[in-house]
């Protein structure tokens, strides 16, 4: 909210230098003019977006995807989650959909979107779509999981995930949000 007292933050780009073009990510340097008239540097990650599912079965427990980071050195329980497809760009229920079936092998029926948020503003435009979903089955026809990737399924109660954010298992800002979304949809 601009007030009369209120400074300008915008910054106007000057100069873009797209440095790295990869296959989850691209890195441009921004050359930008500050509102008081210097100029800075913006390392800017850019980032197709991507989703990330509040997957509740029938029996009250939420499902989670252990797998191995690098960027951390460890294994971590997230929450199903995967990039949006060039493809998919204008539908980002079809790649929660997706993902739901390569990595948990359940389908749902129904499915709410909760929330859209930006995972790291400080450098990244990475957009993601949270989802509720809801009325579990196995899926009828498996996709096969990315080829890079090995992940186990791990379904939790409460508790059992109030202890893996304590044990340090659970640690991503987007699965400890579904987590909060989960215990104030439990309310």
């Amino acid at each position: 909210m601009k007030g009369s007292d209120s400074m300008d933050f915008e910054e106007k780009v000057k100069n873009v230098q797209h440095i790295f073009k990869g296959h989850v990510i691209n890195l441009d340097m921004e050359t930008v003019e500050l509102p008081d008239g210097r100029q800075a540097q913006r390392e800017i990650v850019r980032h197709h977006g991507a989703v990330g599912v509040v997957a509740v079965t029938a029996a009250d427990k939420m499902v989670f995807i252990r797998q191995w980071r690098a960027p951390l050195g460890k294994e971590t329980l997230e929450i199903p989650a995967g990039k949006i497809e060039p493809d998919e760009q204008k539908s980002p229920l079809e790649t929660a959909k997706r993902e739901m079936n390569e990595e948990t092998s359940y389908q749902a029926q129904d499915y709410e979107l909760l929330s859209t948020f930006y995972s790291s503003p400080g450098f990244s435009d990475e957009l993601m779509y949270l989802y509720h979903a809801t009325n579990l089955t196995p899926v009828e026809t498996k996709l096969p999981q990315d080829a890079d990737e090995l992940l186990k399924i791990e379904e939790l109660s409460g508790s059992e995930v109030k202890q893996a954010i304590e044990n340090g298992e659970i640690c991503d800002a987007k699965t400890i949000m579904a987590v909060l979304y989960w215990n104030l949809m439990e309310q």
